[in-house]
């Protein structure tokens, strides 16, 4: 079974039908909060969200502002109103967690999305909807203002990342035309020409506030829009301050590497941890109870807004910076005495971050099973959970993302007695989701038995994040079980190839920042996934200060209770 890499593929999502016709789509949007995502037909494929909203059905034609080309940032924004997303997965995720209104004119909320019931007639992607419609149809005619400089906000600026003094503004596929200002079809100045003289008042442009609203793109064709008017907001130039939140992460995976000639192997003087700091979350709540159920159903939800691929990108996201593979900063590299985490694992100095990684992956395996125990409703939903693992461990195997500290956790999940225990709930699995079944006895188990006796594949050119539970646990003392021949032979290909994943560090790195180079993560699945997060839920705020030990048997405890209310033992 192969997984879709692409984490931006809109027709990996299931509430986006493609090439829908207005009436198509209203026949499929039956109650208030319904919504789906179509690609317009008589928009040329222009992205559009169509709601049902009292009674009746709305359809909103989203912004596009296209970005001038730089590495590491996406090729173009899309906006409603308020905010812009980097792609359109974002946007519809964000509008649809936060019952934020598509518009403030009409207070319509996407809430319930439509899933497509059938196959897409072409595959549209959300590069397709980006960068591609100008090299596949000729420019469509735009509406020009002669007077109103601020409109040059939607004309490709970055937000955050700020196009830089003396920078060009690009000119996207998202001018449009404002007010009743008369079009300019005649004697336009070129562009080059135009933004050479912008140049210099650049940085004053986006201090104006629009004085008439922008409108959807009704286009030169003569016809009225058939599309809710929208009222996007005037944006700064300047970096705004944020909500109070957990951070955004990062692009600490894009960073220069330090050159090797540069640095010197210095006596460490401590210990080096890489969690991630305390900060206040986007989704635990002031009380921080243990398995909220508040809490629960909004994770539930959240993940079900994401394909396991872009699920995978973010897991490995997270691993990397647990493990130090990405993100070492200067202090930690002469703190540790070497470049990454990979190699500090090895060392006796490690005693630490082994422990770190231990606990995140004890951790990951508690919340995956968590996530199929706690579906005490019908059986078809618990089933739908275990087939999101199991699909989610696909996308992390070698030569899909290559995380193979998330595959171990995933695969802890659903290999822990109390899953494992669930027969009618796997006899489901096999009976309506063979493919998945199939792929987890026939490749999964497997592949983690040989990852788990070292004599797994561990290529840099298939493997992001290597498997190092094995030599974390022998280096912890924990006892190697099986017949005492066998019992060498493994310690010493754990050790082995610990040693070769040491020398090859730099090569992981390389092969994980090429899997992440363009991504930006979704900050609440990326809060969702970090070790602190998962032990907040997990245990609440008291209860994570516990020790390790005592907090792993209270839970598997709490576990094997909720494995027996669903399937009791005869």
């Amino acid at each position: 079974m192969q997984v879709p890499q692409d984490k931006d593929d809109l027709a990996c999502q299931p509430w986006y039908h493609g090439p829908l016709s207005r009436q198509e789509a209203e026949a499929l949007l039956q109650q208030d909060g319904d919504f789906l995502v179509r690609a317009s037909e008589s928009e040329s494929g222009y992205p559009v969200i169509s709601c049902r909203w009292r009674d009746k059905t709305l359809h909103f034609e989203v912004f596009r502002v296209a970005l001038r080309p730089r590495p590491g940032r996406p090729q173009a924004l899309f906006q409603l109103e308020d905010e812009r997303f980097a792609s359109m997965s974002a946007l519809v995720h964000s509008y649809m967690t936060r019952r934020q209104p598509l518009s403030q004119a009409t207070g319509a909320v996407a809430s319930k999305p439509v899933n497509r019931q059938r196959p897409l007639t072409r595959s549209f992607s959300e590069a397709v909807l980006t960068d591609s419609l100008a090299a596949t149809r000729p420019l469509r005619p735009r509406k020009w203002s002669s007077s109103q400089p601020a409109d040059l906000d939607h004309s490709g600026r970055v937000e955050e990342d700020g196009a830089g003094e003396g920078a060009p503004p690009t000119f996207g596929s998202a001018l449009h035309r404002t007010g009743s200002e008369p079009t300019l079809r005649k004697g336009l100045p070129h562009l080059g020409t135009m933004a050479d003289s912008l140049r210099a008042s650049e940085g004053r442009l986006h201090e104006k506030a629009l004085s008439k609203p922008l409108q959807t793109p009704s286009l030169a064709s003569g016809h009225p829009s058939t599309y809710c008017k929208l009222l996007p907001r005037a944006t700064c130039a300047q970096r705004t301050t944020p909500r109070p939140s957990c951070p955004e992460p990062e692009a600490w995976w894009e960073a220069e590497e330090e050159e090797e000639g540069d640095r010197c192997f210095v006596r460490p003087h401590n210990e080096v941890s890489f969690c991630i700091p305390g900060h206040p979350s986007r989704l635990l709540g002031s009380q921080n109870r243990p398995l909220d159920p508040t809490v629960l159903s909004s994770l539930r939800s959240l993940f079900m807004a994401h394909h396991p691929g872009s699920i995978a990108l973010h897991l490995l996201l997270v691993d990397c910076q647990a493990v130090g593979l990405l993100g070492v900063n200067k202090s930690q590299r002469s703190a540790m005495g070497v470049a990454s985490g990979l190699e500090l694992l090895t060392l006796p100095h490690g005693h630490r971050l082994r422990l770190e990684v231990l606990e995140r992956i004890e951790t990951l395996a508690l919340a995956g099973a968590l996530a199929v125990l706690a579906c005490s409703g019908p059986l078809e939903e618990r089933t739908s959970t275990l087939k999101g693992l199991v699909e989610l461990a696909m996308a992390l195997k070698p030569g899909a993302t290559g995380d193979l500290l998330g595959l171990a956790g995933i695969m802890g999940a659903l290999l822990m007695p109390q899953v494992s225990r669930l027969e009618s709930t796997w006899r489901h699995l096999r009976r309506n989701h063979t493919e998945a079944a199939l792929a987890f006895e026939q490749e999964l188990k497997p592949l983690m038995r040989a990852l788990d006796e070292s004599t797994g594949t561990c290529n840099p050119g298939e493997v992001a994040l290597p498997h190092v539970a094995p030599v974390v646990r022998l280096m912890e003392g924990e006892e190697t079980s099986g017949p005492l021949d066998e019992s060498c032979d493994r310690v010493l290909r754990t050790l082995l190839g610990a040693r070769q994943v040491a020398h090859d560090a730099p090569r992981f790195r390389r092969a994980a920042a090429q899997r992440l180079k363009g991504f930006r993560p979704n900050p609440e699945l990326w809060e969702a996934l970090t070790t602190s997060f998962l032990c907040r839920l997990l245990w609440g705020s008291i209860g994570a200060q516990a020790t390790r030990a005592h907090r792993l048997e209270k839970f598997h405890r709490v576990l094997s209770i909720l494995s027996q209310q669903l399937e009791p033992q005869d």
